[in-house]
């Protein structure tokens, strides 16, 4: 590590980290006993300084945003390499983002997080999380302090915060309603909504959108909620054999959260036909699954334009951005036979 952190000044490095100067120096000169998490907080940064560094963002002002986000791994993956690729794109501001990332985390320490954002000289924060109390209070506490917070994918619209950027969440299930009831044969049947947890205003805003649709348009389709699996595979896996054993005409599904490869396997493993299914988010485990034709389409929205987004009002925040509506993403349907390029 220390070699890697001659390219830099342990200011820099602390700054990143948000740590002190002393911990940055007990670290890369192996002085003392340092939680491995500061440890791997400080190798984070160093990361993070060399992305920047690669991208020849050495000049301008700079501003440091803490990106924090509440999600699979694979989705926090996607929005950590499109707001990387944004960031030669801001001149002549330096954007100089820390990332953190939880697949698991509880209202009280995401609170914590947040307010401990103010003191390590955050400029802005982008978030995703879910619409806990705990959490709006800490986005409230990052407001007072002149700490602009963005929601991301997921608002918190009971906070302060400046502004959300992602798409119209209930027109996305609005459109899954639409697609999923058009594809089905015309029989009366169940259809199922996996969530992957009911905390986050984005995914409930997507479920009332396709819910509301068919209770309109094709009442003949009864949805089945099927929750809690936190994106994540094996209690994705569980809780839908669970809901396969107990409605044995299960044949199609709208993923609002993820966890798709769990879905397809439990339909697998129980010899059942998926007849449509319909994901959002074009990551790397939707993108295989659209290539085996195992999820009919993907809803999707531009994360490199929503990293841009989310810049834009940070900046229009501190009054170095020209003031004026920045659009939200607009809804993107994605088959096997547009399945577009990595970009």
């Amino acid at each position: 590590m220390l070699t890697r952190a001659k390219h830099f000044s342990i200011k820099q490095i602390a700054t990143q980290a948000g740590v002190s100067k002393a911990t940055v120096d007990r670290v890369l000169h192996q002085r003392g006993s340092v939680h491995y998490q500061t440890r791997r907080r400080i190798e984070q940064a160093l990361d993070e300084l060399e992305t920047q560094e690669k991208n020849g963002l050495a000049v301008g002002r700079t501003f440091h945003v803490d990106v924090i986000m509440h999600t699979p791994r694979r989705f926090s993956q996607a929005v950590q390499a499109a707001i990387t690729a944004q960031l030669g794109s801001m001149a002549p501001f330096r954007i100089s983002p820390r990332f953190h990332l939880f697949e698991n985390i509880e209202p009280q320490q995401m609170h914590d997080v947040l307010v401990r954002c103010a003191e390590k000289g955050s400029q802005g924060v982008v978030l995703k999380a879910a619409d806990e109390p705990q959490i709006n209070r800490a986005v409230n506490q990052l407001m007072a302090a002149g700490i602009p917070v963005v929601t991301l994918v997921t608002d918190l619209p009971q906070s302060e915060r400046i502004a959300y950027v992602g798409m119209d969440n209930r027109n996305a299930g609005q459109t899954a309603a639409y697609l999923l009831s058009r594809w089905l044969d015309p029989a009366a049947q169940e259809v199922a909504v996996v969530i992957s947890s009911e905390r986050f205003r984005g995914e409930e805003e997507r479920e009332m959108g396709f819910r509301m649709w068919l209770r309109l348009r094709a009442p003949h389709l009864r949805v089945l909620d099927i929750s809690e699996g936190l994106g994540v595979y094996e209690p994705t896996f569980e809780r839908v054999s669970q809901a396969l054993e107990a409605h044995p005409g299960l044949k199609a599904v709208y993923s609002v959260g993820g966890g798709n490869r769990a879905i397809v396997d439990a339909f697998a493993a129980l010899n059942r036909p998926l007849e449509v299914f319909i994901g959002h988010d074009l990551d790397q485990e939707n993108r295989q699954l659209l290539v085996e034709e195992k999820i009919a389409a993907i809803i999707d929205h531009n994360l490199n334009v929503d990293a841009r987004h989310v810049f834009l009002h940070i900046l229009q925040f501190h009054r170095l951005w020209k003031p004026g509506p920045i659009p939200s993403s607009p809804v993107q349907i994605v088959t096997p036979f547009n399945l577009p390029q990595h970009e």
